[in-house]
């Protein structure tokens, strides 16, 4: 079958390696232009991209879809008969999502209508659903609301990360797409009832509120791993929270409780497993304190 496919991330991967190998015949891969990274801002692409560079299958990254015409133009004229896209990052025109003879199919990271947008794994996890998983979609207009094709549920286990879960989903996905693709299944209308949305994620929302329960700091801790992190104050400096489990205890929230960096919450209290301070590697938080002792009744925040 003759595709184009679409991502930018590490999720989107798997999925671009089995059409791959499954033989299909990859016109072209479109992903994120590359962006400054790192303390040098060398330009870094895609994982996609890289992908793509290394299976000899030609990439277009273009900066916008709507505001150049020879961007459709030139997709329409590939002849497609279907596009693959996931988590690509850029809105597709309707010339566009007409122009393959079987639509664009899409790898959404929930089981819609749960959880339409940019971050539904993170959301999934904020919210202490039990489960998530993967639908394959026909692409129209509206924001994940097309009909649903395939879909497959996973367990939100009470350690699961944002990169467990992504490493998961996007061998799923990759799983249900290639049987998308052989199967051609009946396109399902999405239920109203259940519909939920997934904003996009800022850095702005990496800051820890000690004031809410232990359960929902636990849960951002995990969600946001591994971006945008979760960060607290210590003594003036950020300190960057990569791991915690819930632990006994009560007080002023943000107060140390104890030498194991157990911390107050709203509610309840969690024990800081693993943090970062500026300029320093991450490692376990027993580690960092035998360099630098954090007091008893220190306030975070």
């Amino acid at each position: 079958m003759r595709l184009a496919f679409m991502g930018t991330p590490e999720f989107a991967v798997p999925a671009l390696r089995a059409l791959h190998e499954a033989g299909h015949d990859i016109a072209a891969v479109y992903s994120q232009p590359p962006r400054p990274a790192g303390r040098g801002h060398r330009l870094q692409r895609s994982p996609v991209h890289e992908c793509a560079d290394r299976l000899g299958i030609p990439v277009i990254t273009p900066k916008t879809l709507r505001r150049d015409p020879a961007v459709p133009r030139d997709f329409a004229a590939m002849a497609l008969d279907a596009a693959v896209v996931a988590a690509y990052g850029l809105i597709l025109p309707q010339a566009m999502l007409d122009a393959p003879a079987r639509g664009c199919l899409n790898i959404h990271a929930s089981l819609l209508p749960a959880w339409r947008g940019a971050g539904p794994v993170q959301a999934a996890i904020l919210a202490g659903d039990a489960q998530t998983g993967v639908t394959i979609m026909q692409m129209e207009a509206g924001l994940d609301t097309g009909p649903m094709l395939l879909s497959a549920a996973v367990p939100i286990g009470a350690t699961t990360t944002t990169a467990d879960l992504l490493e998961t989903l996007g061998t799923l996905g990759a799983r249900l797409v290639l049987r998308a693709l052989a199967e051609n299944p009946v396109p399902v209308p999405q239920p109203a009832k259940g519909t939920s949305y997934a904003p996009k994620l800022a850095r702005a929302d990496s800051v820890i509120n000690w004031t809410r329960t232990a359960a929902e700091i636990d849960r951002q801790i995990r969600a946001f791993d591994p971006w945008p992190g979760t960060t607290t104050m210590l003594d003036g400096l950020p300190l960057k929270v990569l791991a915690a489990i819930p632990a006994d205890g009560h007080g002023r929230p943000g107060t140390v409780l104890d030498a194991n960096l157990t911390i107050a919450c709203g509610q309840g209290a969690i024990r800081l497993t693993r943090i970062q301070l500026p300029g320093r590697q991450a490692m376990p938080t027993d580690a960092v304190l035998r360099g630098r002792k954090v007091p008893i009744a220190t306030v975070l925040g």
